[in-house]
């Protein structure tokens, strides 16, 4: 007998005799993958028809955030070590993830007000102000806040990670560590410093990006370094901005679920900066 299986580009019916396939595998996809278990964590708490589309989307992004925290870990660990190739690379491939986020947005939307409200309160308390990934997501990039730990203060292993990221340098901070050690002219109050506390612009790392900027011929990786970076955060905002549309799109100025304001604690948002002499500097120059 003849094993056929569908050809996806096609349509067709395509011969699979002599392809070498593996029918008894000591690891199949699904094992490999682990989608028993992540097919099965989908558990609508009501019987209506969009409340899928709402875990999905939101399950969806947090495993998308989990792979920026690693490369993210991993970009800061090469610039830390004078080694910027490989974050290149690393950095490039959030940027890339961060486009996958932006467009969950666009699935989210094609749910109604009506849609929303008919599931809304069998979310209880919960709500996106509580994840726990974003949150250290905002901490190595550099939004430092500690209260925004205290979210977390009834989940012990999240409150202490949280903790311990929140008082470590930001990739930011690496990076203007990095500048020092390549001659630039960076304070000491920028490097030796509360980490847990937000990053102040200062004039003298302005100064030291618009050389990068000036003279890209001789700090060309550091030129692009900034550039990545400036990516990174221009995406952050699409995301954040996304989001705030998305809320008002659908519960309009309600408050959130956590308790936030909803749209205007997420209009806030969008004036937050990472890393502000990297916008500056585009006017000094």
């Amino acid at each position: 007998m003849v094993n056929r299986g569908s050809d996806k580009a096609t349509g067709s019916m395509v011969d699979l005799e002599g392809e070498g396939v593996h029918w008894e595998q000591d690891m199949s996809y699904g094992q490999y993958l682990a989608l028993e278990r992540i097919l099965d964590c989908q558990h609508p708490r009501s019987t209506q028809h969009d409340e899928m589309l709402f875990i999905v989307i939101h399950q969806v992004s947090e495993l998308w955030m989990k792979l920026c925290l690693h490369e993210a870990y991993a970009a800061a660990r090469h610039i830390e070590q004078d080694n910027l190739a490989p974050a290149f690379k690393m950095l490039s491939r959030i940027a890339r993830i961060q486009e996958q986020l932006i467009k969950a947005w666009e699935v989210l939307v094609t749910m109604t007000p009506a849609d929303y409200a008919s599931f809304r309160d069998t979310l209880g308390q919960s709500s996106g102000f509580q994840s726990f990934q974003y949150r250290e997501l905002e901490f190595l990039l550099g939004n430092k806040n500690p209260k925004m730990v205290e979210a977390h203060r009834a989940h012990p292993k999240h409150y202490q990670h949280l903790t311990r990221v929140l008082h470590a340098p930001s990739i930011y901070d690496i990076s203007l560590q990095l500048l020092k050690r390549r001659g630039f002219d960076i304070p000491d109050h920028c490097l030796a410093r509360d980490w847990s506390q937000p990053y102040q612009a200062c004039a003298e790392v302005e100064q030291a990006w618009s050389r990068v900027y000036q003279q890209t011929d001789e700090h060309w990786d550091l030129y692009e370094l900034a550039e990545k970076l400036v990516d990174m955060e221009y995406n952050f905002q699409k995301w954040r901005f996304s989001h705030m549309k998305t809320v008002e799109r659908i519960i309009g100025y309600k408050k959130g679920t956590g308790g936030t304001g909803g749209v205007s604690y997420l209009v806030k948002a969008l004036d937050l900066q990472f890393f502000p002499e990297l916008w500056s500097v585009r006017t000094a120059i």
